[in-house]
């Protein structure tokens, strides 16, 4: 009778822990590649500590700013993007010490973000645990980045 209760618990500890995503480097959750919205929660759901309320204030915003986008989860990262311009605009991604927006046109953006790419066009925020980012600068490179040609991925 111990060997059937041991395999069950053995089942229940594999299964929760199958349900329970890794954190990769840095506390990014490895979650699988999808389309949608669920994904995007779950990625937030794992961010683990101060960082998951940086991911569900990014999503709000993002989602007030910019009505009906669309969102994935790509290479453990969400992604948001508007269905008429052909790709990507804007993902984040966690870090040890911080949460990195990306601005895949961050370039064309006014004034352009801080954070500097090895990709041409590409600009990064920094978010870190004790900052609070310019709310109304971070709402405009967010509307603007959703009028511009999304990055295909």
């Amino acid at each position: 009778m111990a060997g059937k209760t041991s395999a069950k618990s053995a089942k229940v500890t594999k299964e929760a822990a199958a349900k329970k995503p890794v954190l990769l480097s840095g506390g990014n959750p490895q979650i699988a590649k999808g389309d949608g919205d669920a994904p995007v929660q779950a990625y937030i759901a794992a961010m683990p500590g101060w960082k998951r309320d940086v991911g569900r204030h990014l999503d709000a915003l993002i989602v007030r700013t910019v009505p009906g986008v669309r969102k994935a989860v790509k290479w453990n990262t969400p992604f948001y993007g508007v269905e008429d311009q052909g790709g990507w605009f804007i993902a984040f991604h966690c870090f040890t010490k911080y949460v990195k927006v990306t601005f895949f046109r961050g370039t064309s953006l006014r004034p352009v973000p801080p954070g500097e790419s090895k990709h041409k066009e590409v600009r990064y925020l920094d978010i870190r645990e004790d900052e609070q980012p310019d709310e109304a600068q971070l709402v405009a490179w967010v509307k603007q980045a959703s009028q511009l040609p999304g990055e295909r991925m």
